[in-house]
């Protein structure tokens, strides 16, 4: 059988031998069972890289929404932050304009 499978392939050699372009003596200096191509090292994954699960669809929609959520979440608590600094910035313009109106109210007494 072995003998048979080198015959048949050193008759394929000699007949296409003298037609053999750059190439094709590329081509079947790759090709390994007779025409599958080796794999490039630069495009082999790890065994770890073929078993990740990769994310369906809902699941990056779902993530993403949790993201902005939690980004607005913290602009909400920003806001409401500043929302009561200002309340009390109200507040102690408020009690100085009484002390004004009170102090007008001295003065026109007197």
């Amino acid at each position: 059988m072995s003998n048979a499978w080198k015959q048949v392939h050193w008759m394929k050699r000699f007949t296409i031998g003298a037609m053999t372009t750059p190439k094709y003596y590329e081509w079947w200096s790759k090709r390994v069972n007779d025409n599958i191509p080796r794999p490039r090292e630069e495009y082999v994954r790890s065994i770890k890289e073929y078993l990740q699960v990769v994310p369906s669809e809902l699941e990056i929609i779902k993530q993403d929404f949790e993201k902005r959520s939690s980004v607005l979440r913290k602009k909400i608590e920003q806001l409401e932050e500043e929302k009561m600094w200002l309340e009390l910035d109200v507040d102690i313009h408020k009690l100085e304009v009484e002390k004004l109106k009170k102090g007008k109210n001295k003065a026109k007494r007197i």
